[in-house]
């Protein structure tokens, strides 16, 4: 038998189960349109932000596991959304905005460079763009019929690093000395539900008549999670814990997870001496 090697291996997209039945497939549309809004946006109202960058790009991913991004969140009428910039193309952004560098300029480091009130200011602008252009190419996409109000710079707030199963947007900038920038935006599950939800066929597709099978539910096994409870003590009384000790906890609805994310809510009850959840409950 044939062995595959790393390289066939790793052109195979793992399954996620959480996706199932959802037209990620068409995820590609979205971007191209979303990427035409973004490059018009760059070029125009926004170029003096963007001067001496290109679009190069507009995929969606996973959220990148790099501690180092400081992520900026807004939440507007279409859901919450966080952003987050390379702290390189910041700095070569403001250099080239407020320092008079022009777009041949050599890129500062961004280990030696304190955050400025300037950066943050340029941060937060460039946060309210991303956002208000996602939900701009979310309510055309849907057809709303009022437009969303623009995110205020009051709404944009720091964040914590999305969840890592969490979709994002990745937008690559280049610039003509051929220098790559990134950002990330992402979409919270209800917007991303909204993309999802706008890229479903209008009409239904036929399919030909086919004999019995065997229900997907008996072929199709994913494994389930469940949180009974948590707790949050001080890291003092963590470490006078000793052999014995007894910490009190109430115990109510468990959270049932797939793949670290929240799927249903369930009651604890016992069976013949073991544990069991029932009465599930979506947790959207």
């Amino acid at each position: 038998m044939p062995i595959a090697s790393l390289d066939s291996t790793s052109q195979h997209q793992v399954l996620d189960p959480c996706l199932l039945g959802r037209p990620v497939h068409l995820l590609p549309q979205f971007a191209v349109r979303l990427q035409d809004d973004l490059d018009a946006a760059m070029q125009g109202s926004a170029r003096r932000y963007w001067g001496g960058w290109r679009l190069d790009g507009v995929e969606f991913g996973r959220v990148p596991q790099d501690p180092g991004l400081r992520w900026m969140a807004a939440t507007g009428a279409l859901g919450t959304v966080s952003v987050a910039f390379e702290r390189g193309l910041l700095l070569t952004l403001l250099e080239r905005r407020y320092g008079g560098r022009s777009a041949a300029a050599t890129p500062r480091d961004p280990g030696s460079e304190r955050i400025t009130a300037t950066e943050e200011r340029l941060v937060v602008v460039l946060t309210q763009h991303m956002i208000d252009l996602l939900y701009a190419r979310v309510a055309a996409s849907v057809a709303m019929e009022v437009a969303p109000v623009p995110v205020p710079a009051g709404a944009v707030i720091a964040s914590t690093m999305p969840g890592k199963s969490a979709w994002t947007v990745c937008v690559t900038v280049r610039d003509a000395n051929g220098a790559i920038g990134r950002c990330w935006i992402a979409p919270d599950q209800s917007l991303m539900g909204a993309i999802l939800g706008s890229l479903r066929p209008d009409q239904p597709r036929t399919h030909a008549v086919r004999g019995p099978a065997e229900p997907l539910s008996s072929k199709l096994q994913v494994k389930l999670d469940g949180q009974l409870v948590s707790k949050e003590i001080t890291l003092g009384a963590l470490f006078d814990l000793k052999v014995g000790d007894v910490i009190p906890v109430n115990v109510g609805r468990a959270d049932v997870l797939l793949d670290e994310a929240r799927l249903f809510t369930a009651a604890v009850a016992e069976h013949k001496g073991k544990l069991c959840l029932t009465s599930f409950e979506d947790a959207e």
